[in-house]
């Protein structure tokens, strides 16, 4: 359950046997799933997906606006976020790597669509579920960024905040 990173380059948050460990009778059920390359791109694109998500997030905004002012509050000038700099909580990041993983990319490869009952279906609202959870969690803490980059992330760049979500239907 490390970040996997390759010749100082990011790949991703978890790896394929995160996946297994999280739902092995899956990868039992469905041969369509063996093939671990596969999953290991499928997570990569979840982290990139995780990335872009936390960019646009309010809090990173607001977290990147009040260190540098030479942002001058310009969403277009906000940096991403560099997934070398998260020191803490790297487990919760790979849980929730996983969880959006299975939600958006690997259940509906062997889902049936056609009945709204199926097993897979409802993994997939309650992997969607709890990476919501987990990704508020993460961005209400926001005890995790070492912003200056100096192995270590201080009490100043700790930035816990509470979002209120409004779920339109």
């Amino acid at each position: 359950m490390s970040f996997i990173i390759s010749a100082g380059t990011f790949i991703s948050f978890a790896e394929y046997q995160d996946v297994v460990d999280r739902d092995s009778r899956l990868f039992e059920e469905n041969e369509i799933l063996n093939s671990e390359a596969d999953i290991e791109d499928l997570l990569a694109r979840a982290s990139e997906r995780l990335l872009a998500r936390v960019r646009s997030s309010e809090w990173w905004k607001e977290y990147n606006y009040r260190r540098n002012s030479a942002l001058n509050r310009d969403p277009r000038l906000v940096p991403t976020v560099d997934p070398l700099r998260i020191l803490s909580r790297q487990a919760d990041f790979t849980d929730l790597t996983v969880a959006m993983a299975l939600a958006d990319y690997i259940l509906p490869k062997v889902a049936d669509f056609a009945n709204e009952n199926s097993n897979e279906r409802q993994k997939m609202l309650f992997y969607k579920e709890r990476a919501d959870e987990l990704f508020i969690e993460l961005i209400e803490s926001g005890d995790w960024y070492d912003y200056d980059a100096d192995a270590t992330v201080e009490t100043a760049e700790r930035d816990p905040v509470r979002i209120n979500l409004v779920r339109i239907r």
